[in-house]
């Protein structure tokens, strides 16, 4: 068999529980439901550091956000990353005879920057509405432009979630989707493709185009979870002030459950939307003959509270915000399976370069998904996750959460998937918040001390320049990652 193209398709903050195949009663997803018919769902993905910028660092590295440096949206990667020995996964693909694309959003610092993707066609967030990108350059080609969601009726009244004036064939999410289907029909390359998408979409402003925002009414969507007793204040003052700065610029002081049915019934619309662009890039693989060739990856980088505990957006460790989808479909499995193990979508680095017939580098946090029939990967146990606020421990069913604030969290997630009953001062569950602590705090160590492999000297009692105390010994930085 060739070697496979390789497809990993990312919507902009999606939650699990938006999609039919995730259970979703009140929204039909059928193409992305689709994926799981040949290969396997896991069921409790978890994205480690729900923000943008660091899960993507961590996806195109396959180092965790501690070691990669990237806990915040206000950080980026280093530029120096190849003279620390760290590739990403399009580079390494690249030398493994693969052609790299990404279409959609990138979230790179300059937006310009290729991160080892040879073809870039890019619509970068919605919220960067000056950047001069591809989009940007077809939507004057139209006579028009890319528009701030203040720009629409209702804006600030219903939260940011709006009607955008563009149709959906020229949407941020119509745009990468059409560019997406018309990249794969139209590739004549004698090397398999390895290829990011990146909808911009569900991400805020919940501005479905005409065509889908009447969709679904707001009394049909799901109830939101309430603020938990012991939800500390600052988790919602954070959130309203955050939301003020100019990217955004909706004050949530009063958020109200018409509100919150509202942006579901939007956010849903965006999301059929997205699955509908999924059935036309699966079309031009199927039309190209490309599709019994094609592992496909869909997963989100995080999710969306959508007013669960009073907040908006994403960045704590509850649910709404960490449990996205996570499918991989591949071409030679026959069947569907559900993992029900704890999944942490920073493994998705090491499945790609695994099925691009590249060894997984050892420094690498990554490893190949489990269930996939790759010799002597296993489901996790345990997985790990770090933001600049805070730190998680989540073992499928015990979820133990500790912020900078010094309020801490410990949840059982099967039994309280609302996150209203913490735990972690309950005498009958003291054991598993040790285990759990400690556990994170070993991994957390051990992080902090591969953070900084590039400080480190080679030195040793056999250099002869060294030994001698001479001058002409140089050290070497960055020192690369072994």
């Amino acid at each position: 068999m060739p070697k496979p193209n390789l497809l990993f398709i990312m919507p902009d903050q999606l939650r699990a529980d938006f999609l039919s195949c995730y259970g979703a009663n009140f929204i039909d997803t059928p193409h992305i439901d689709s994926l799981c018919e040949q290969g396997v769902r896991y069921a409790k993905a978890i994205a480690p550091s729900p923000l943008c910028v660091p899960m993507r660092s961590t996806l195109l590295t396959g180092l965790n956000a501690i070691r990669t440096g990237v806990l915040s949206n206000g950080n980026f990667l280093r530029p120096d990353l190849e003279e620390c020995g760290i590739h990403t996964w399009p580079s390494t693909l690249v030398s493994a005879g693969y052609r790299t694309c990404a279409v959609g959003k990138m979230h790179f610092y300059p937006w310009e920057a290729s991160m080892g993707f040879e073809d870039r066609i890019v619509c970068e967030d919605k919220r960067w509405i000056h950047i001069e990108d591809d989009y940007q350059e077809y939507l004057k080609a139209k006579g028009t432009r890319k528009l701030h969601g203040n720009e629409h009726e209702g804006y600030q009244e219903n939260r940011g979630a709006i009607v955008h004036q563009h149709p959906f064939e020229d949407s941020w999410d119509g745009f990468v989707g059409n560019e997406a289907a018309s990249y794969i029909s139209q590739y004549q390359d004698d090397r398999p493709f390895a290829m990011m998408v990146g909808f911009p979409g569900p991400h805020c402003p919940y501005d479905p185009s005409p065509e889908y925002a009447d969709l679904y009414r707001p009394e049909d969507m799901p109830k939101p979870y309430p603020i938990g007793p012991d939800q500390p204040e600052s988790f919602i003052k954070g959130n309203v002030q955050g939301n003020l700065g100019t990217w955004n610029g909706v004050d949530y002081t009063e958020f109200t459950d018409e509100h919150k049915a509202k942006i579901r019934g939007h956010y849903a619309g965006l999301v059929k939307g997205i699955d509908d662009k999924v059935g036309k890039i699966i079309d031009s693989l199927k039309a190209t003959d490309k599709w019994n060739n094609t592992i496909v990856i869909f997963c989100s980088d995080h999710g969306d509270y959508l007013g669960d505990h009073g907040l908006i957006g994403k960045g704590a460790y509850y649910e709404s915000s960490t449990k996205v989808p996570l499918i991989v479909r591949h071409p030679a499995m026959s069947e569907s399976i559900v993992h029900e193990s704890p999944a942490t979508v920073m493994d998705i680095t090491a499945t790609l370069l695994h099925f691009g017939g590249c060894e997984v580098p050892g420094y690498m946090d990554s490893r190949p998904l489990a269930d996939l029939g790759v010799d002597g990967s296993e489901s996790r146990k345990q997985v790990y996750g770090f933001v600049t606020g805070g730190s998680m421990s989540y073992d499928g069913t015990w979820k133990l959460a500790r912020y900078a604030t010094g309020y801490g969290a410990l949840f059982n997630v099967d039994d309280d998937p609302a996150e209203q009953n913490n735990r972690i001062d309950d005498p009958d569950c003291q054991e598993i918040r040790d285990r759990l602590d400690s556990e994170l705090n070993a991994h957390m160590i051990r992080s902090i001390n591969l953070a900084n492999a590039e400080k480190n000297h080679q030195t040793s009692w056999e250099d002869p320049l060294y030994c001698a105390g001479e001058s002409q010994w140089n050290r070497v930085y960055p020192q690369p990652i072994s």
